[in-house]
């Protein structure tokens, strides 16, 4: 059969077994490559040419029915989120891309994945050992992912939008009782770090936000503490990055308490920086190392689980401290948008969702015993 080319189609033929062909040549990185895509009729096969020349100039590379998801995921990562979000958010992107989704379904062509392949994903993910928050965050980077492809007419819909996230387990939540919060305090009293503990349970400020708070994010006119950025870990180096959402950025009144605990530790602070002379390194942080540099977020841990040990309590997260002043909160009568406000999380659902059963130790009299407590630290 005579090959045929149809006018400012580009490379057009029509191939012996009846298939029209379309060939794209393009550049990536240097290096001059070429791509073919097929139709059953000759139109079929220019309207593929170009929406592939559309997605050139767009900056998308071209696609055939041949892409896996693997193929475009690595190059949405890389070009399309790497820009877009910051370092650290990228490294755990990265991680979820590389470790879990290539290796579990990145063999499967684009076009073809459906909720059935994430479905059984999510559910070995489960079974592997795999929290369902990390599961549930899979499934997110995922779906941002397929929605580009989706923008794009990669694929005519984002099927992770139709498989359910795993529901949370309640156990992940297990906040301090107040007894537990008044040995643990006692403990820690005669650390120089004693301030963190008492932000970290009465304002349930994240690891981060405390590591990287400065002074000037403390207004002890007004009694207010903004949280304006977060220390992280990012290729091995302590990095002060933006909060992690806009609701994360947020300024919160100070009890009267932790205020006055804060002026002492400024104090304590500056009497450490005399005494060391050239020897301290000034980066203006609260909760700095005994030498003024940032602390790594692994020695606070070994310092956390430290002081459990001396307090004869059993192992939990430094994060469940945040858990404890949100639990506090709402057994103390907040309303959820409150305590999402001083929580800095992004949607209020989020915040109902993962303190919908208060600790029923803590809904008994929890006020009165929260106001002992710090009456009873404050004495000595």
């Amino acid at each position: 059969m005579a090959k045929r080319r149809g006018n400012h189609e580009g490379s057009i033929t029509q191939l012996a077994d009846g298939r029209w062909q379309a060939r794209l040549t393009y550049w990536e990185g240097g290096v001059r490559k070429r791509k073919a895509f097929y139709g059953r009729t000759r139109k079929e096969a220019h309207e593929k040419l170009q929406k592939a020349l559309a997605d050139l100039q767009r900056g998308v590379l071209p696609t055939t029915e041949k892409q896996t998801l693997g193929e475009f995921l690595t190059f949405w990562l890389e070009e399309v989120a790497k820009p877009r979000i910051r370092p650290r958010t990228y490294q755990l992107y990265r991680g979820m891309v590389h470790l879990h989704l290539i290796p579990a379904i990145g063999h499967v062509p684009l076009g073809k994945l459906t909720p059935a392949h994430l479905n059984k994903l999510r559910n070995e993910k489960l079974a592997s050992g795999l929290s369902a928050s990390t599961v549930t965050g899979i499934l997110r980077v995922l779906s941002s992912a397929l929605s580009e492809a989706e923008r794009w007419q990669l694929v005519t819909r984002n099927v992770a939008r139709l498989v359910d996230a795993p529901r949370p387990a309640r156990g992940e939540v297990q906040p301090f009782t107040v007894e537990e919060v008044h040995r643990l305090l006692e403990v820690a009293r005669a650390h120089r770090l004693y301030p963190l503990f008492v932000l970290a349970v009465s304002l349930g400020l994240r690891q981060g936000e405390l590591l990287g708070l400065r002074w000037q994010d403390v207004d002890f006119e007004r009694g207010t503490l903004t949280v304006s950025v977060q220390l992280q870990t990012i290729n091995g180096k302590q990095v002060l990055t933006e909060p992690k959402t806009a609701r994360s950025r947020r300024t919160l009144q100070l009890p009267a308490f932790v205020l006055e605990v804060l002026q002492q530790h400024r104090a304590n602070q500056l009497l450490e920086k005399a005494q060391l002379g050239e020897s301290w390194q000034e980066h203006g942080l609260v909760f700095p190392s005994s030498v003024g540099t940032p602390i790594p977020a692994r020695n606070l841990t070994r310092l956390w689980y430290s002081l459990l040990r001396k307090a004869g309590i059993p192992k939990r997260a430094f994060h469940q401290l945040r858990h404890t002043a949100a639990s506090y909160l709402l057994a103390m009568g907040c309303d959820i948008r409150t305590v999402q406000a001083v929580l800095g999380h992004s949607q209020v659902s989020l915040t109902a969702n993962l303190y919908a059963h208060v600790m029923p130790t803590l809904l008994q009299d929890a006020a009165q015993k929260m106001d002992a407590l710090f009456r009873r630290l404050q004495e000595g």
